[in-house]
């Protein structure tokens, strides 16, 4: 991977030429003009005090107060008009940064809650940390892109500008300058080129794997102090510590050699102008201003046409960034049929009734069957208690009629997704108050506090917002609720939304018999279709039909009066 790889430039105009085309291009554009504006403006400026401090050099020369002390009065005015166009040009880079992270944050948050690819990825093991290139990779890249686009264009305004200064003082200076940084350039892209890029690619995904490693601790740490596994969290943050630090000092080492190579390059360029015009300024054919002003003007057109050279370590981060980008926005539109088109696909109807027609589902790498050839309607009025032994798919089951899973063959036809609500074994608690979670995912926020204390209720959960301090109060809900309550919680949310299908997975698991009779008694009596996967005879009388699967693709569909409990 290099610098100058067409296929690298290719994906990163694939990311960033849609902010410049679509719905926000008219802001952008004119914001990139009155920065371009404003770089003219600096670098008009940049030419005028490099003329003034050659001037004064050769008044102090020449002993000449008053030519001295007027060119002194004039770099002050030019200061004064100077300062605000510089404070200003920030100020606008800066804002339209923050406006295109704006624009594509949203285009890649779209794409990665779209037909639910942010479950699906965490089973790709080609996407690391999507969270990470979504949080910061997206930021590093406006940031990035801006900086290097109005640097490549300052820098051709600056090469214009400096390089008539330079050719009126010395044409040989302008010769060797160009040969002199055209040679280094292609030392600095094919030498230290793909070893660097390589290596911050590395770096972004280990320091990223490192950071996900301390997040899982203080999400698990109860469960980790009740193991008492703090010594194999440790070394397992440890390990993935190391892993980041044995490649960044790979990269710092290649630095090394990437920073001798440069700083020799920048430092003859301290020595070289004067020695190509010293013969001309000693024989006086040249004022010693001119000497300041050439080396100014070498400095500035060499910066300019070195602007690989003198921001390489900066491109390679970057250059790894586009890369980690483009391979989260090549997975993330895609859609099941795609990914998999040599495989089978379970085809999905959106309807009325919840129906699965000779359907075969396997795990999702398509190497073992879970469920054969099933055939079953789920009627109104009927309820399914999957039952089996663990291992055996009854979650997974669950998972093909959600639509999460689809490898296999056959239909499912499902109701819309209004008419069901999914229950799994452990409740997704989100951040917000108490009113959110029994809101949740979108029922009316108008919902009397009434309605909301009786569901809590209904739910076993009577005393739950009084003892936290009400249905407004913000708590970090998965450390203040006991896995019973949360259960309980989500049952409320059920009752509250009173779906046509329900569809639990061992959602009472965390509770006692009593409590679980008296929520199936709730919901049951609301008229909603169960689905339920459970492990206790105790549901059975809630049920209609029994499917039993027996783990090798084989199942069994039993009336539940009949059906007796396995011992």
């Amino acid at each position: 991977m290099k610098i100058a790889d067409r296929h690298l430039w290719q994906r990163f105009l694939a990311i960033a030429l849609p902010y410049w085309r679509e719905d926000e291009k008219w802001r952008a554009r004119g914001l990139l003009a009155l920065l371009v504006l404003l770089l003219l403006g600096q670098t008009q400026f940049a030419v005028l005090f490099v003329r003034q401090t050659g001037e004064f050099t050769s008044a102090l020369a020449a002993q000449d107060a008053e030519r001295f002390w007027a060119a002194i009065h004039f770099c002050l005015v030019l200061l004064v008009a100077a300062v605000p166009i510089y404070a200003f040009y920030y100020y606008v880079r800066d804002k339209l940064g923050i406006y295109w992270r704006r624009w594509l944050t949203d285009r890649f948050l779209d794409s990665y809650f779209a037909n639910r690819h942010f479950y699906e990825l965490n089973a790709n093991a080609i996407i690391d940390n999507p969270d990470q290139r979504v949080a910061e990779d997206i930021n590093t890249f406006t940031q990035r892109s801006l900086y290097f686009l109005l640097i490549f264009i300052g820098s051709l305004v600056q090469l214009v500008a400096f390089s008539a200064v330079l050719w009126s003082i010395s044409h040989e200076l302008v010769y060797f300058l160009v040969f002199y940084a055209a040679i280094v350039t292609l030392v600095t892209i094919f030498v230290f080129g793909k070893v660097l890029i390589g290596l911050n690619f590395h770096q972004l995904r280990r320091e990223a794997d490192f950071r996900y490693s301390l997040v899982r601790v203080r999400e698990n740490a109860e469960a980790i102090a009740f193991y008492r596994g703090e010594a194999r969290e440790l070394q397992q943050v440890r390990r993935r510590f190391a892993e980041a630090f044995r490649n960044f000092n790979r990269l710092i080492r290649s630095q090394l050699s990437l920073n001798l190579f440069q700083y020799a390059y920048n430092l003859l360029t301290l020595v070289i102008p004067s020695a190509i015009v010293a013969p001309r300024v000693l024989s006086g054919e040249l004022e010693v201003g001119s000497a300041v002003q050439a080396a100014g003007a070498f400095a500035a057109v060499l910066s300019a046409i070195s602007l690989v050279i003198e921001n390489f370590e900066g491109l390679s981060r970057f250059a790894a960034g586009i890369d980690r980008l483009n391979m989260l926005a090549r997975v993330l539109p895609a859609s099941p049929r795609r990914r998999q088109p040599e495989q089978g696909v379970i085809k999905s109807v959106e309807g009325g009734r919840l129906a699965l027609e000779r359907v075969t589902l396997q795990t999702p790498d398509y190497e073992r069957v879970l469920v054969r050839d099933l055939t079953l309607n789920i009627a109104p009025g009927d309820s399914l208690l999957i039952v089996g032994e663990s291992g055996s798919g009854k979650s997974s089951l669950l998972r093909a009629i959600a639509g999460l899973w689809y490898s296999g063959s056959g239909t499912i036809f499902r109701p819309r997704p209004e008419d069901i609500l999914f229950l799994p074994q452990q409740p997704y608690m989100l951040l917000g108050s108490l009113r959110a979670q029994l809101l949740y995912p979108d029922r009316d926020p108008a919902t009397a506090d009434a309605e909301l204390l009786a569901l809590l209720a209904q739910a076993n959960l009577p005393d739950l917002a009084g003892r936290v301090g009400g249905l407004d109060v913000e708590l970090d809900w998965e450390k203040v609720l006991s896995f019973g309550e949360r259960q309980r919680l989500a049952f409320a949310r059920a009752l509250l939304g009173r779906p046509r299908f329900a569809i639990l997975d061992e959602a009472t698991s965390a509770l006692d018999v009593p409590n679980e009779e008296h929520l199936y008694r709730q919901l049951a009596a609301g008229r909603t279709t169960l689905v339920s996967v459970g492990h206790r005879a105790s549901v059975l009388k809630y049920h209609t039909h029994v499917l039993e699967l027996f783990g090798d693709g084989s199942w069994k569909l039993h009336p539940a009066q009949t059906y007796r409990w396995a011992q």
